[in-house]
């Protein structure tokens, strides 16, 4: 593909009945109606304007999922439980029903018994051999592309998460992953981890907007840059996790040590039904609790606690209460209430991350986009968590994409 020219692109998603997804497929339908602005989306900024980025508007969709939905009922569902104005949906129906022919059977493979109980009959399971399984999601993925003619597509990972993978020496090299699926060594892996396979192998970009930490296993990065395929992760950074690593150099750069840092989330939805179950919450736990020792250089008393209420369904809250010791040994405390609608916060990142990952995949640029890691509460092969930081490093990549691109 030219490198100064967009083509068509594609969005694949993993979870694509879920509220994110709906949400994402929403606001580009909107947007390309003329029915919302781009509010949250970063790329929207003065500083991307030069990149011949893709257009929203102009994405085509599709996806898997294990649960029996369709996109306009999984939309019908999120407008009347997050309150969305109604005449948005009357609108964008048509479009809605258009994706419903491109969304697939999902697996759900060692992926823990919250998710697996949410499957359909369908849904593949260990009857199932993980090369089997391997070639039908590559399967998925190609008749996407060619029934719609795409230049490129991206998979995006929404779905639940998992619970954490213990790590294995089939995890490291890729000739010892591909013999470990060979072998059909189920419990080595995890449903994540045969898409981001298939996504490689197809030369998709891979983000993984989840914590689950089998997605990009150290073999799989390593194939995506033989490949030359783009990828990144781990876990979007939408609420609590973005405010901690804005507020976090604060204390850093003022010298005030902090002493204890308690993180307080409820949230409903899928997402807070899986993450009920104490294993799938490990994963969740890690990553918004991981950033704190990164950025202060010790480790405060800290503890992040994530519970399920049912009744705020899309909606989230989260209190944190930090203690802190200034001048004389006095101790002191902020305290901040985040709220929000999760799949509202996440949906204009994810249509961040699928236009710059199709500028990488434009690119050639293979393996890991660094320059993403504001994105993520865990960005893999990134050790810099400020979120000032960060920002720059995108920031950076942007001005020198645009350099090239006029160079081109």
């Amino acid at each position: 593909m030219n490198m100064d020219k967009t083509g068509k692109t594609g969005v694949f998603f993993i979870g694509a009945s879920g509220y994110i997804a709906t949400a994402v497929m929403a606001g580009a339908l909107a947007i390309k109606k003329g029915l919302c602005d781009r509010a949250g989306m970063v790329t929207e900024l003065p500083a991307f304007s030069g990149l011949g980025l893709i257009d929203p508007e102009d994405m085509v969709f599709g996806g898997w999922d294990i649960r029996p939905s369709s996109p306009l009922e999984s939309a019908q569902n999120y407008f009347r439980n997050s309150q969305l104005p109604s005449e948005i949906l009357r609108q964008i129906e048509g479009g809605l029903i258009e994706v419903s022919p491109e969304i697939c059977q999902g697996v759900t493979t060692n992926c823990g018994k919250a998710i697996e109980s949410l499957s359909s009959h369908q849904t593949p399971g260990r009857e199932m051999t993980l090369a089997a399984q391997v070639k039908k999601l590559r399967k998925d993925l190609s008749g996407f592309r060619e029934r719609n003619s795409l230049d490129c597509v991206a998979v995006v990972n929404l779905a639940s998460t998992e619970p954490p993978l213990e790590h294995r020496p089939s995890h490291e090299r890729v000739d010892e992953f591909e013999e470990c699926i060979a072998e059909d060594r189920q419990d080595e892996i995890r449903a994540s981890t045969l898409y981001s396979y298939a996504a490689v192998l197809e030369g998709c970009p891979y983000l993984n907007f989840t914590p689950s930490n089998a997605a990009l296993l150290p073999a799989i990065v390593k194939l995506a840059e033989t490949k030359c395929v783009p990828v990144m992760g781990d876990d979007g950074k939408t609420g609590e996790t973005l405010v901690k690593s804005a507020l976090l150099p604060m204390f850093l750069y003022r010298n005030l040590e902090v002493l204890s840092w308690e993180g307080f989330n409820i949230l409903g939805n899928m997402d807070g039904q899986i993450l009920n179950d104490p294993e799938n919450k490990e994963s969740k736990i890690i990553t918004k609790d991981g950033i704190m020792g990164k950025v202060l250089g010790y480790n405060p008393h800290s503890r992040v606690h994530i519970h399920y209420v049912p009744s705020l369904d899309d909606q989230k809250t989260a209190w944190n209460f930090i203690h802190f010791k200034g001048f004389l040994g006095t101790k002191m405390s902020l305290q901040f209430i985040w709220q929000g609608y999760d799949s509202v916060l996440a949906a204009p990142l994810v249509l961040d991350l699928v236009r710059l990952s199709e500028l990488s995949n434009r690119r050639s640029e293979g393996g890991l986009m660094k320059h993403l890691a504001s994105f993520f509460k865990a960005p893999q092969g990134v050790d810099e968590h400020r979120f000032y930081e960060q920002a720059e490093m995108l920031f950076s990549y942007a001005s020198l994409a645009d350099i090239k691109g006029a160079h081109t």
